[in-house]
């Protein structure tokens, strides 16, 4: 018996002007267009790379768990980059193959709808509806997401399906409250309907856990994972990723978002942070006698995100 999982990447082309915008001199930030169109495709391909990675992996432990189980199924991975409109699938192609044959088949698809819960349910339904079992999306702009996430979402839903006997989903947040991996299986009684486009403020993290109690699905929560809006995140994705290429030496189950790297290293972007000139006045936790007065002040209140 085979089984069939799909890992999903939606993403735009990577036009100037179109993506990461917010990266841009006209939103902000320090980049032309041209440039932060290059950092996306650099992304794009370091993440459609971190996909085939991560279906290897699958397979590889499938093979394990046939070894141990040979009634276990036999469980296939396959890749969907889904765009829109549905002009730019061709462009989209041509973009995933600029650098030449990839090692395994990837399928092209658009997405489409009113607001981008309905593009998210739609590209969802279509796959769902060509028989597979389990879908995990990830993001274009997340071209340090670690390999174990994807990984161990696909065990988490084949657990919450074969094990507990019910549908569940998976998810990890990005920085924002919002999400970086979303997976579901094709049963779970669940969509993405008020998600994204919602007229409350509420965060996209918030709404599934909302949705997730009100039907009782079962669920599984991956450590946060940033994507790449701001200039802050950027600086925030090249320090982990230069962190990623000096570990890789050592440490096996990585990625290494090279295509991206070499970008930065060719531009000399290099994170910066202001000087901390603030100091830890450690000697009152080792003086009992000013330690007491030290600490014994009102809380401040301060400025922050929550309401």
């Amino acid at each position: 018996m085979q089984k069939k999982y799909a890992i999903l990447i939606f993403s735009k082309p990577p036009i100037p002007g179109l993506v990461k915008t917010r990266l841009t001199v006209e939103r902000g930030g320090g980049f032309t267009q041209e440039q932060a169109a290059q950092f996306f495709k650099r992304s794009l391909w370091d993440v459609t790379e971190l996909a085939m990675w991560c279906m290897d992996d699958l397979e590889a432990l499938n093979r394990e768990e046939r070894e141990a189980d040979p009634s276990a199924p036999e469980r296939r991975y396959d890749l969907f980059i889904s765009t829109t409109p549905e002009k730019n699938v061709a462009l989209m192609k041509e973009t995933i193959e600029e650098i030449g044959q990839w090692p395994r088949e990837i399928h092209y698809m658009y997405d489409r709808g009113a607001t981008f819960d309905d593009h998210f349910d739609m590209a969802f339904k279509e796959i769902f509806d060509q028989g597979y079992e389990a879908i995990v999306s990830i993001g274009a702009d997340i071209p340090t997401l670690p390999r174990a996430h994807v990984t161990q979402a696909f065990q988490w839903l084949i657990y919450f399906a074969e094990v507990l006997g019910q549908p569940g989903f998976v998810q990890a947040p990005c920085q924002e409250c919002g999400t970086s991996l979303v997976g579901f299986n094709f049963d779970t009684p669940i969509n993405h309907q008020g998600i994204y486009y919602n007229m409350t403020g509420r965060p996209a993290l918030d709404g599934y856990v909302e949705k997730l109690v009100e039907e009782g699905i079962p669920n599984a929560y991956l450590a946060p994972v940033a994507d790449v809006d701001e200039v802050e995140d950027l600086a925030h994705c090249l320090s982990c990723a230069r962190a990623l290429r000096t570990a890789s030496e050592y440490q096996t189950g990585i990625y290494v978002p090279k295509r991206v790297l070499q970008w930065a290293d060719f531009l000399g972007l290099k994170p910066h942070a202001a000087p901390n000139e603030n100091h830890d006045p450690r000697q009152y936790l080792d003086d009992e006698e000013d330690g007491a007065d030290a600490f014994a002040h009102e809380p401040e209140e301060t400025e922050g995100h929550l309401r």
